[in-house]
Formats: structure tokens, sequence, C-alpha cells
């Protein structure tokens, strides 16, 4: 049996990828690291954002195990535009995802590259990995698992937030595992 572990990064000052964690979210950090802890980790791979690779840290050093950055694991971009209707869009795209704004890419393109790392994780001899990512970017990979995931449940994640996907026997499972 694969297990991955998918974490959303913790509470952070901003969306830039160089936002780092606020202090409520270093906190978060060394809480997640705790509840972690005690699970067996084979390999953990973030996005290079500040934010994830924060989040991360503490349980990293505490395992001793280096983090592999992964850069299709960044946070899905909407649009390159500022859009004063942005939440609406973001809502659009779950239902069609196809729709794409300007600069930005539709949720079938991010939904792909992050199902790609995940494919390549259960095609691996690794079975305990850790991923960490971005809200919108969990989201979608958790829809193409389950076709009902959607808007509504990516605003009711958390920062942080953590899901463990299970694949046995090619059959793929997933559960949120933090309160």
């Amino acid at each position: 049996m694969k297990q991955i572990y998918v974490i959303r990064h913790c509470e952070a000052e901003g969306q830039p990828s160089e936002a780092q964690l606020t202090k409520r979210g270093m906190k978060q950090a060394l809480d997640l690291s705790e509840l972690l802890s005690y699970i067996k980790v084979d390999r953990i791979i973030s996005s290079p954002y500040k934010r994830a690779m924060e989040t991360i840290e503490p349980l990293a050093k505490n395992l001793n195990i280096e983090v592999e950055v992964d850069s299709r694991l960044t946070e899905r971009i909407l649009s390159t535009h500022n859009m004063s209707d942005w939440f609406e869009n973001l809502r659009n795209t779950f239902e069609d995802l196809e729709l794409k704004f300007e600069g930005g890419e539709s949720s079938r393109e991010a939904m792909k590259r992050v199902v790609e790392v995940v494919e390549e994780i259960f095609n691996s001899n690794i079975d305990n990995t850790i991923i960490v990512t971005h809200g919108n970017l969990m989201s979608l990979l958790l829809k193409h698992f389950n076709s009902e995931y959607g808007f509504e449940d990516w605003k009711n994640l958390s920062n942080p937030d953590v899901f463990l996907i299970k694949n046995e026997k090619n059959k793929v499972t997933f559960e949120r595992i933090w309160e």
C-alpha cells in the first residue's frame, strides 16, 4: 500500500512565492511536526514557495529527511491580472475544468501537474511520502480522485490541512486527518 500525506502550508503572510509563515504559522508547523513525527516517512516533496518549505522544515529536521523541491507543487495561477471577482471566477473553474483566464492555467492543467507527481510516487518503490503544496492545488488533486470534491470543500480547508491518500491495489481513497 502506498500512502501520501498531502499537506497544505501553514498560515502565511501573503500569496507571493516569497511570503513566509506568520508567527502563528510557525507554531502550526511545530504542531504539524509533532502530529506527523509518529508516522513512517520515506520521502518529503515540497512546493518551492517559502511558506511550503517553512511548513515542513521542522518535521524534515526532526526526521532527518532532506526535502525535495518540485515546482509542479506550486500554487495554481488563476490569472496574472488582478480580478475583483476572483472568488466567483475560482468557483467557476471548479465547474468548468477547462476555464482559463489571462496568464493563468485551467483547473485541468493544474490538476494534471499535481497528479503527475502523485502518479510518480505511486509508481515508485517508496511507500510513505509527504507532499507539501497549496490549497487550490490540493483541492484539484482531491477532485481528481473524487469528482464530487469542489469549491465548497476548498473553502473549508484550513491552514495547515492534511489529507492522507492511500493507494491499495490500485484503489485510491483519501481522508482528512487534520483537526
